[in-house]
């Protein structure tokens, strides 16, 4: 302890008999801390402790002391152990610091003394770190060579266009060769019909050509057919002008001719979008009818319209080649081989297949009206209820551009029946196709799976419908539960022969027939049977309702599960 730290102590202990006079409760206290400070005194004398500088029996006469303090205090005890416990540490931390210090010394001392020895450590640091240096050089060689041996590896066991698997598979790989060898022998024949790239530029520059006066001269050609059209009808009226005796005046002919004209021009034919010459009359669609080649020039524009149709599908540019097989002359490629084509090819991962692009365009081209062949419409509506084009399928029905069949119903049935989300949708247009078919019963029932089923025993009162609605098909529960069906009927003045037709049909068969048929409702309870039975009594079929209440009591006290998947649940604690 230096001398400062001393006679800071001695101050700190004035002033703590100074103030603590004050505050000490008895004399004892007092007479306590004045025989540690002459304890204190009596042992640095004995000790013979310096007056300047760190001394360690100085700090142990201050740490036994303290701990006397510690012993006698109460109410401070905590805080006391506490700041002697960090004053422990400093003088620890001082301690170890002086040591290392003194051991750092000598270190260097002994290294001074040795100069050998120094220049040894030297030369040996030196020859470990070229060793680092090597092994890092190594290390990274060992990497870049493993990963060049999995990259090898990779390429040894992954073919394009086979799994893992298959590369593994003898069969697989001679399939694949062949496949590729046949791939081969197509490309190497397609290059033999090949011709340089600058000669195809030269070709599509004057294709271009072509196709510009092509249409500089079907826009002259079409004005002339427009003043074709107003001259023969113009000359029409003045021939019959002329039969009828001349009656009116030429100028009022000539008058009330030109504006059945300026009429006719404002009208736009069904479905197609009105083409006006240079005044602003349009131009009907009947004057495009000669307008596709014929004869000899008919066989060359198909020609390279094929040619140019398989170049735009062997480059995979299926959309261009969907729309131009859609928009060819006379409709020659709107047919099945054509979808067979498309049929047989995959566009890019997540792209839209060649299939839904050659459909859309079938049935986006077609005007209003101009029905699909039935193969085609068939399968035209298996690609879009495939690719869920709910919205092209309601665009071709309600423009009629497929051809309706009964299996063209069946399919949407189907497909509703499978996803009832989309239910409603599919299941109106197969009740449109149905209507339009003719078929009665199917229309009934693609409106009865849409919920329609009160609306039609409302207009229709067909105990053979009824029947159907009400039996189990294929495993199934009954679209319609007899029991609710027969009360809501039998409670309706109009309607209670039609209920009371459908309960005799039942008993007709016999009794047990009418109780496998109310065993079989899982959707009527006791009451509702009950309630039947009720409303058969009022009207004075006593007969139909022992029955029903004969069932019903056979079945008292259980609880009778239907034989369906579905099961049923019949009686619930009644009838003792």
């Amino acid at each position: 302890m230096s001398k400062s730290k001393c006679s800071n102590s001695s101050c700190s202990r004035t002033e703590e008999r100074q103030t603590t006079a004050d505050t000490l409760i008895s004399e004892g206290e007092e007479r306590f801390f004045q025989s540690l400070h002459d304890f204190i005194e009596h042992e640095k004398r004995y000790l013979k402790c310096p007056e300047e500088g760190p001394d360690e029996l100085r700090y142990i006469t201050y740490r036994s002391v303290f701990n006397q303090v510690i012993t006698r205090s109460t109410a401070y005890k905590r805080l006391l152990l506490t700041i002697k416990s960090e004053y422990d540490d400093t003088i620890r931390e001082l301690k170890t610091r002086e040591e290392e210090a003194r051991t750092t010394k000598r270190s260097l001392t002994s290294l001074t003394l040795h100069p050998k020895s120094m220049i040894t450590c030297q030369k040996r640091a030196a020859q470990l770190r070229d060793r680092i240096s090597g092994f890092h050089r190594q290390t990274a060689e060992l990497q870049e060579e493993i990963k060049r041996q999995r990259s090898l590896k990779e390429q040894r066991t992954w073919i394009p266009g086979l799994t893992v698997a298959e590369s593994e598979h003898a069969e697989a790989l001679d399939r694949h060769l062949k496949h590729l060898q046949a791939q081969r022998a197509a490309l190497l024949d397609r290059k033999s019909h090949s011709v340089f790239l600058e000669v195809k530029a030269e070709l599509d520059t004057k294709l271009q050509a072509a196709e510009q006066l092509r249409g500089l001269l079907r826009a002259e050609n079409d004005h002339l057919k427009v003043l074709y059209k107003r001259l023969r009808f113009v000359c029409g009226c003045l021939s019959i002008w002329e039969e009828q005796g001349r009656q009116v005046p030429l100028e009022g002919l000539l008058g009330s001719t030109l504006e059945n004209i300026k009429q006719a021009s404002e009208e736009e034919g069904e479905g197609f979008p009105a083409v006006k010459d240079d005044n602003g009359s349009s131009i009907n669609a009947e004057l495009f009818e000669d307008e596709e080649p014929s004869g000899v020039d008919e066989s060359k524009f198909l020609t390279e319209y094929l040619h140019r149709f398989i170049e735009l599908f062997d480059l995979a540019q299926y959309e261009e080649a969907a729309l131009l097989a859609a928009r060819s002359p006379r409709g020659v490629m709107r047919s099945i081989n054509t979808m067979d084509m498309f049929k047989g090819v995959m566009g890019p991962p997540g792209s839209v297949p060649p299939l839904l692009f050659f459909s859309q365009a079938l049935l986006i081209t077609a005007p209003a009206g101009d029905e699909l062949s039935a193969p085609l419409s068939l399968q035209v509506v298996r690609c879009a209820l495939q690719h869920g084009a709910s919205q092209l399928l309601t665009h071709a029905v309600t423009q009629n551009k497929l051809t309706f069949s009964e299996e063209l119903g069946d399919i949407l049935t189907e497909h509703a029946q499978k996803n009832p989300s989309v239910a409603d949708v599919y299941l109106a247009l197969a009740t449109t196709i149905y209507e339009t078919c003719g078929l009665s019963k199917k229309t009934a029932l693609s409106m009865c799976r849409r919920e329609d089923c009160l609306w039609i025993l409302r207009h229709s009162w067909s105990l053979t419908l009824l029947q159907l609605l009400t039996k189990p098909q294929q495993g199934r529960a009954a679209m319609l539960s007899p029991g609710v069906v027969c009360s809501h009927l039998l409670a309706d003045p109009q309607q209670q022969e039609l209920a009371l037709q459908l309960l005799n049909s039942f008993i007709s068969k016999g009794r047990e027939n009418l109780e496998e048929v109310m065993l079989e409702d899982c959707r009527s309870s006791v009451d509702t049977w009950t309630n039947v039975a009720s409303l058969c009594s009022e009207l004075n079929q006593s007969d139909l309702s022992r029955a029903i209440l004969s069932i019903l009591l056979d079945q008292s006290g259980t609880r009778v599960l239907s034989p369906d998947l579905e099961g049923a649940r019949l009686m619930e604690h009644v009838f003792l």
